[in-house]
């Protein structure tokens, strides 16, 4: 009884509050490479920061994995209706499963997401399921995190969750895709699962840190993620390629 009534308060408060955010992106070029190639990827985020996140990424078919206890089956119905598809598995009970429902998903050109370390922690340790799900497949992990100017943080929750209050600024940082060779022998894949660590960190601190710092600090973080163009291939020196049309030497010859 209680999950429809849970279920019908927590969409509200998302319908009543997420338009009134004010969402900056820095560094969205790292996202928009994955529509632009039409190619899925595997989103990864702090369970912290999964009240913005669900509102930013809504309407977009991601399949999000979805824990199979209590709190897994109202969140479940909150996100189903704005948009997102789940499949069923924690990293405690049906991980193998979830694993597997979400290859699918990402075999059929689907995104998909989760929370990194969820559903009960540690805060802040990335789990092993994205690694292992794009040495599996072969798609990219694109982590990111999601900040709020005003709202309240729930310290005596596990992952210091944050609401925003309305009309907060909100800033997403998206940090470059990370891929795992199909072929990663352990060691690799404990080095690239200390990337994932790495780059969760990186976007998180940047992320907290943003309000604080005044309007050029944050122009010039702005311009350190700014997507930079691929430089123009640089032609060889003629010198290099030019044949003497007079010499009758074979340049093939071993003496050559």
């Amino acid at each position: 009884m209680q999950v429809p009534i849970v279920a019908w308060a927590a969409y509200w408060l998302l319908r009543a509050i997420g338009p009134t955010l004010r969402v900056e992106i820095v560094g969205v070029h790292n996202a928009a490479q994955f529509r632009d190639n039409g190619e899925p990827a595997i989103g990864a985020f702090w369970h912290r920061c999964i009240f913005p996140a669900v509102w930013i990424w809504r309407r977009r078919g991601i399949v999000v994995l979805n824990t199979v206890n209590f709190d897994g089956q109202w969140t479940r119905r909150v996100i189903e209706r704005l948009g997102f598809g789940t499949a069923q598995g924690s990293s405690n009970r049906g991980a193998i499963e979830g694993i597997s429902a979400l290859a699918k998903c990402l075999e059929e050109g689907l995104h998909v997401a989760l929370t990194i370390d969820g559903p009960r922690g540690p805060r802040y340790i990335a789990k092993p399921g994205a690694v292992i799900l794009a040495r599996r497949t072969g798609r990219p992990i694109s982590a990111f995190h999601i900040a709020v100017q005003w709202g309240h943080t729930f310290k005596k929750s596990w992952d210091w969750f944050r609401l925003p209050y309305p009309f907060s600024r909100v800033v997403m940082f998206v940090a470059p895709p990370i891929r795992i060779p199909a072929d990663a022998d352990s060691d690799t894949v404990k080095f690239r699962q200390s990337d994932v660590q790495a780059a969760l960190e990186r976007v998180r601190d940047v992320a907290e840190s943003w309000f604080a710092k005044t309007e050029a600090q944050r122009n010039a973080i702005r311009e350190e993620w700014r997507e930079r163009p691929l430089p123009a291939p640089v032609a060889p020196p003629q010198d290099a390629i030019r044949v003497d049309a007079e010499s009758n030497e074979d340049p093939t010859d071993e003496g050559c």
